[in-house]
């Protein structure tokens, strides 16, 4: 099989941990047996943010990246912004905004076998024109796709999490669930599971928006009206889905081993557990996009930034887990 292009990286807000986390990443990747990757744009922040001066190489071209990564970081393109870790600036969000848009652009060429996304603040990415919730969303609108088809999983390793919605009020949970909704996203989740991460048949387990599910319609009926009926029809199409389970429960080591991902039903509901269970290496993934893209679960960390305590286990975890996705898609075509 061919040797497949290096990941890109984006930058992220410059003001932010991003810098740091992806040189230390770096750092370690003989340890951490990382693929090839290079960074887009940032070169002057990259070596700030440096404990080790020189150990940044400025590239012309995405192929060059595979020579180069064995002694220095590479970077593609000479976008720059101040580096003022913890001072988030206009300047800095348009820098964190074109190394997206560039590194996105390379991986739909052809050029970058996935994207790596270190984190952005999107108040910040809103003065500088971006529109979108968050990069999933942004990514789903550059690939030409439905915001319900670019679909948000965390995973980690001792859980996969799929909100259903995301980024969004409590209060407007119930009214954006939808059986289409469910069936939907569940389906692109069992196709990624088998595509991108080797399970050959999927077990997914749905989360209940009520407390204990419902209880049989005294907590609610969503379960009944909404979520059952999107389970039955997933199950006579011939998935292994279950559900609505109780959230409180369904995190538990026992029930875990029972499935593959949750279908959770809200932000927090997905989020607090994976980040109780692997917030160190817990991983962003945006299923059902014609690329591959990671990004590690946390963000921008403003209050720490520059300090040298940042954990880059996560944007590692990242790393690692789009150079295996974008190896299974190469694989099974």
């Amino acid at each position: 099989m061919s040797v497949l292009p290096p990941l890109a990286v984006s930058l992220g807000d410059p003001a932010g941990i991003g810098p740091e986390i992806i040189v230390e990443s770096w750092a370690r990747r003989r340890e951490a047996r990382l693929p090839p990757f290079f960074v887009v744009g940032g070169e002057q922040v990259l070596e700030a943010a440096s404990r080790t001066r020189g150990v940044i190489r400025l590239i012309g071209s995405a192929e060059e990246a595979f020579e180069v990564f064995k002694d220095r970081l590479p970077v593609l393109g000479t976008s720059e912004a101040e580096y003022t870790p913890g001072e988030p600036s206009a300047e800095g969000a348009a820098l964190a905004l074109h190394s997206l848009a560039e590194s996105t652009r390379l991986a739909l060429l052809g050029k970058a076998s996935a994207v790596v996304t270190a984190p952005v603040a999107k108040d910040q990415l809103a003065t500088v024109g971006f529109e979108f919730p968050g990069q999933t969303e942004f990514l789903a609108e550059v690939c030409g796709l439905d915001q319900d088809d670019a679909v948000m999983m965390l995973a980690g390793p001792s859980l996969r999490a799929v909100p259903l919605t995301v980024h969004c009020a409590l209060a407007d949970v119930s009214k954006r669930l939808s059986q289409e909704l469910i069936i939907r996203r569940a389906r692109i989740v069992a196709t990624a599971l088998r595509r991108d991460f080797g399970i050959e048949s999927p077990r997914i387990a749905v989360c209940g928006l009520n407390p204990h599910a419902g209880e049989s319609g005294r907590f609610g009926d969503e379960e009944s009206q909404i979520i059952a009926p999107a389970i039955a029809a997933l199950v006579a199409d011939g998935h292994s889905i279950t559900g609505p389970h109780s959230a409180d429960s369904l995190f538990t080591p026992r029930a875990r081993k029972t499935y593959d991902a949750a279908l959770a039903m809200y932000h927090d509901q997905a989020l607090i557990p994976l980040k109780a269970l692997d917030f160190d290496e817990g991983v962003n993934v945006t299923l059902g996009l014609p690329i591959v893209r990671t990004s590690p679960d946390h963000g921008t960390a403003f209050d720490i930034a520059g300090k040298g305590i940042a954990d880059p286990g996560a944007m590692i975890a990242a790393l690692k887990m789009a150079g295996e996705m974008a190896a299974r898609r190469a694989a099974h075509g």
